[in-house]
């Protein structure tokens, strides 16, 4: 029979957890001690009914802090779910594009496209040939050239123009 190991808890291991024989013991004010033995350290903390948690488990000796674990892990989840609301998820955007484009509708794309940016996104540029359509690509390549023309101060090109199909595809990113 296989013995298996012990399921590891997730976060710093806290008073009888800690397995080091001599710690870095910091008290509740956050004044140094230095090295001392960890049965010290635990009765340090009994003695002010609080909890000694391993703040830096990696380091020679261990870090090892007396406060109130409850306290330390609602604060660190209130700092995770801060971090959280403060990342930008960047979206791809998709503008598709006719080699024939008229004049205004490609003003209400390039508006688009515009306002895509300023939300922080990137845009794929999709070219699409219908037909015939396919053997005049110097057509839509110059289409092309003028979406990274126009686009030049608020973007840089991440994809070049290229072919995929029947459709010719650029992705932009904000600058």
């Amino acid at each position: 029979m296989k013995s298996t190991a012990a399921p590891q808890k997730e976060g710093p291991r806290i008073n009888r957890e800690i397995r080091a024989r001599e710690v870095q013991l910091i008290d509740s004010e956050g004044k140094n001690h230095g090295v001392v033995p960890l049965l010290d350290a635990l009765s340090l903390a009994e003695t002010a009914a609080l909890d000694l948690v391993e703040i830096a488990p990696n380091s020679e000796p261990p870090v090892c802090k007396i406060l109130d674990y409850g306290k330390f892990r609602f604060l660190e989840q209130k700092k995770a779910a801060e971090a959280r609301k403060k990342q930008k998820i960047v979206e791809v955007k998709e503008i598709k594009l006719r080699p024939g484009i008229d004049e205004h509708d490609y003003d209400v794309k390039m508006k688009a496209v515009q306002r895509f940016f300023e939300e922080g996104d990137k845009v794929k540029v999709t070219l699409r040939f219908r037909g015939r359509e396919i053997a005049h690509q110097d057509i839509g390549y110059r289409l092309m050239t003028r979406v990274k023309a126009e686009t030049a101060t608020i973007a840089k090109v991440e994809l070049e123009p290229s072919m995929e199909g029947r459709q010719m595809i650029m992705v932009l990113a904000p600058r």
